[in-house]
């Protein structure tokens, strides 16, 4: 740090002068001390860390800013940089880079219920060993200076791959029907012969999801409709918690605020993307979503090549 100072200020005041006032406030290094410092090799650590720091850099502005040490360390190692994970650490404080803190979500008021009310066929359960077992639902709310606007989310509870997102600017329940045909076309367009006959569509019991056009929908594709306990949001937890990073790694994190539906939604559809195809999850042994359906589609695979 005192080279750093003399370094930045000798151009001004000279190396020894600087020395002086710097020992009349305790900070006692000569002048010689200082020259013997700057005369040194470089040391292997340093060239190391000039090296890296700029690609520690580029690896957390290319994930939105929001890793900290444990995944900044595994995305590095993803990349090929063979680095400590205190070195990351150590790395990330000399670049000032933080990474982004998920604040609790505020409860929404329980909506009335408009129909009848599907049993919880989930609890808690998400993860049932392949893709298209189980979707997951929710939606949340984003204000724009057009007013508010709400997104919705359906995503697969074995990969964590959101197959389906709305930005709409009203609660209907168009809102959530449009996720849910977006996710049967994602899945149809990987594979023409998809059919979601035994999916569970699983949600809280908003009024979306117990309205009658949701309800045609999934008898339509022959989707079961779940519901969690009403008030209880532990029922849906994996969806809670999408949300929850939606608005910390992205909603939240544009200090300027959002203009525009037209913004949000590009923007969004931006974060899905990185979300399925970049971003490591901790859940799934730091992968992201879209590496582990393809293992699970290839390990299908093998068997019938075996035989």
């Amino acid at each position: 740090m005192i080279v750093a100072y003399i370094d930045a200020y000798k151009g001004l005041f000279g190396v020894e002068p600087i020395c002086r006032v710097l020992k009349d406030h305790d900070f006692k290094i000569a002048p010689s001390t200082y020259y013997a410092y700057r005369s040194r090799p470089a040391s292997a650590r340093s060239l190391s860390d000039a090296r890296l720091l700029p690609i520690v850099a580029e690896v957390h502005r290319d994930n939105y800013g929001v890793y900290w040490v444990r995944k900044m360390w595994r995305a590095l190692l993803r990349r090929g940089e063979l680095v400590g994970r205190d070195q990351v650490a150590r790395l990330m404080r000399l670049g000032r880079l933080r990474g982004a803190t998920r604040a609790r979500r505020p409860k929404r008021g329980a909506a009335p219920l408009q129909g009848v009310r599907a049993p919880d066929l989930v609890r808690r359960d998400w993860f049932r060993g392949a893709p298209d077992l189980v979707w997951v639902a929710d939606f949340t709310h984003v204000r724009t200076r057009e007013g508010w606007m709400y997104v919705s989310f359906l995503q697969d509870g074995f990969s964590r791959r959101i197959l389906g997102f709305t930005v709409r600017s009203s609660m209907g329940a168009e809102l959530v029907t449009s996720a849910l045909l977006q996710a049967v076309s994602v899945r149809r367009r990987t594979d023409p012969t998809f059919v979601a006959d035994g999916v569970i569509h699983h949600s809280d019991a908003g009024a979306q999801y117990v309205s009658l056009a949701l309800t045609e929908k999934l008898l339509d594709h022959g989707v079961t409709g779940s519901i969690g306990r009403v008030g209880t949001a532990h029922d849906n937890a994996l969806m809670e918690s999408t949300i929850g990073l939606y608005k910390t790694e992205l909603v939240n994190r544009r200090a300027i605020g959002w203009d525009s539906r037209q913004e949000l939604e590009t923007a969004t559809a931006r974060w899905v993307a990185w979300f399925n195809r970049e971003r490591l999850h901790g859940e799934l042994g730091y992968r992201p979503p879209i590496e582990i359906e393809m293992e699970y589609l290839q390990n299908q695979r093998l068997p019938r090549q075996a035989a």
